[in-house]
């Protein structure tokens, strides 16, 4: 698959899923606005993921939030499965504190076979974070501060969520086509 393939069903899981359930309140403006840098990694270690994330967070960190909000830094030849993804979350973590991004940047983590701690692997509330590809989603913290402060409590994201795949079933996710 080529990377504008891979960018081009990233942005259709986005359209659809994230922003046609309304599972992100704040997606839809940095959407839009042309505002999100879609990096697909030519990873396949853990060490070229490294140092694609270093790169990729300096690049956020340094640039105009007018112009980049937000980044998803995609990764299909690397960490497919998801209990490796999710170990390498520390990694990810750990290189914000090297660089001393950690109160710059923050990563949200969406992976093709996501599953929270207390589900069941085909429990609908997984897809909330169930995305085409493996991808690291690299936020500014200043944004995700002002998003929250704006909405209130975001617990109530997840709540809704839940609520929304729930009422759609797997049927529903199926007919969104993005998987």
């Amino acid at each position: 698959m080529t990377d504008a393939a891979v960018v081009a069903r990233t942005q259709r899981w986005i359209e659809r899923a994230v922003i046609g359930l309304d599972l992100c309140p704040f997606a839809r403006r940095p959407f839009e606005a042309g505002a999100i840098a879609y990096v697909v990694s030519a990873a396949h270690t853990d060490d070229e993921l490294v140092r694609d994330l270093e790169r990729e967070s300096l690049r956020l960190a340094a640039s105009d939030p007018n112009e980049l909000e937000t980044t998803l830094l995609i990764h299909p030849h690397v960490l497919a499965d998801f209990l490796d993804y999710n170990d390498f979350l520390d990694v990810a973590d750990a290189l914000l504190e090297a660089l001393d991004l950690a109160d710059v940047v923050q990563i949200a983590s969406f992976h093709p076979q996501y599953r929270f701690a207390d589900t069941t692997a085909d429990a609908i509330e997984n897809c909330t974070n169930r995305s085409p590809f493996p991808m690291l989603h690299l936020l500014r913290c200043a944004s995700v501060e002002r998003a929250i402060a704006a909405f209130g409590d975001t617990d109530r994201i997840y709540t809704a969520n839940i609520a929304t795949l729930r009422r759609i079933g797997r049927s529903g996710w199926n007919t969104l086509d993005v998987d």
